[in-house]
């Protein structure tokens, strides 16, 4: 079979309740499964077990009856691979290796979410560490120190890429020279091929049909899946500190990418070519990924909160709704529950809320309070969601047992 059909084949996989094994679930779309979610959140959530854990913005990923999450252990220094049973919350296997982060600001430790395929799990770490580890016992099966071996740069805050699986192959945001983006063999560890002479970011690569999509500091950007190839490319001024963390989404036949600073640019492909579709200020992201469903996307705006925005026109249908603290760094991360037009957003004091996401207005449905402070995404996996800061990570059942 062609590798381009067999990589169509897998692009989007059926939907099933239980694992979330990569950054924004099992099909990096922010959709969590939770049959018997109840149709609010009651206002006191009892965690089933918590457990320590070292700093870390990074997300949680899950996967049958095992939990996966990197840390930074402080004395001796080191990122960690933690494996943690997802019933009792304690330690099934630990892989750590030496780094030194030297003035990495807000370095308090790796910002990946693991990414789990067929018994492996990859990481990337806040400087450049790319690992393949057994899922089962923490083996390694490989390793590629990015910035040694391909003089890859490391953004201001470190790398936040979290790796994307893609038919048998890995692809990360690496930031070398002429290997902004690279792939690499899941099995070995061999580079397959290398693309982009951008500077590294802080988003993860996006599958889009046979393209990959990519927001760089310079670029919004198409690859090809099977050959790196650039495909095209619309470009961004006035991004600062190489601040593009948001991921690429696309709703209604239109690609939107945003920024803390410019603000948005949302294009259409005509002939296989970007052309603009609208641009502006009407929204500025800056870490929290979107949600789209249908003609319209839910997103937190820099200014003016959790806002709701014709993806078509770029029209602000409704704003304001400030489901995180207002501050110049607002963040949350939020999920869609199944197709419903329910989402739940767990924002940075750890408060979950689950509200209703309508074009006509956001309807609040409960709020309960998780863990402490947190930037990291969670997961939701076996009924629960999983959440963690820097001192510990916890187990909330969402559905009754």
């Amino acid at each position: 079979m062609p590798r381009t059909l067999l990589l169509l084949l897998v692009l989007t996989p059926p939907l099933v309740a239980g694992d979330w094994p990569q950054w924004r679930g099992p099909r990096r779309d922010s959709v969590a499964i939770l049959p018997g979610l109840p149709d609010k959140l009651p206002e006191k959530l009892p965690a089933r077990w918590k457990q320590p854990i070292g700093g870390g913005y990074g997300g949680i990923s899950v996967v049958g009856n095992r939990l996966y999450v990197m840390d930074r252990r402080k004395e001796p220094e080191a990122e960690r691979v933690l494996c943690l049973d997802v019933k009792t919350g304690k330690t099934v296997w630990e892989y750590s290796y030496p780094v030194r982060y030297g003035k990495l600001d807000y370095g308090n430790g790796p910002r990946c979410t693991p990414t789990v395929v067929d018994d492996k799990v990859f990481t990337f770490g806040a400087m450049g560490h790319l690992h393949a580890l057994d899922a089962r016992n923490g083996k390694l099966l490989w390793s590629r120190d990015t910035v040694q071996e391909f003089e890859a740069a490391i953004p201001t805050w470190g790398h936040s890429c979290s790796p994307l699986y893609d038919g048998g192959y890995v692809i990360v945001q690496v930031g070398a020279k002429n290997g902004c983006l690279m792939s690499f063999a899941a099995r070995t560890g061999k580079v397959v091929w290398r693309s982009l002479n951008d500077p590294p970011g802080y988003a993860s690569p996006v599958l889009a049909g046979d393209e990959i999509h990519h927001f760089t500091p310079t670029h919004l950007v198409a690859v090809d899946r099977v050959y790196g190839k650039e495909r095209w490319r619309e470009p961004f001024e006035g991004i600062t500190y190489g601040v593009s963390i948001s991921d690429v989404v696309t709703a209604d036949g239109v690609i939107l990418a945003s920024n803390y600073w410019s603000g948005s640019k949302a294009i259409r492909l005509k002939d296989k070519k970007p052309t603009v579709a609208w641009e502006g200020k009407q929204l500025s992201l800056l870490m929290s990924t979107p949600l789209v469903r249908g003609k319209y996307v839910y997103a937190i705006d820099r200014f003016r909160g959790l806002k709701c925005i014709e993806m078509a026109s770029g029209k602000v249908l409704w704003e304001n709704e400030h489901v995180t603290p207002r501050d110049r760094n607002p963040q949350a991360s939020l999920v869609w529950v199944g197709d419903s037009d329910r989402a739940l957003i767990l924002n940075t004091p750890c408060e979950l809320l689950m509200v209703r996401l309508t074009p006509e207005k956001l309807i609040p449905l409960g709020k309960a309070q998780v863990v402490g402070k947190t930037w990291a995404h969670p997961a939701f996996a076996a009924g629960c969601i999983f959440a963690r800061n820097d001192e510990e990570i916890v187990c909330v059942p969402l559905v009754k047992e």
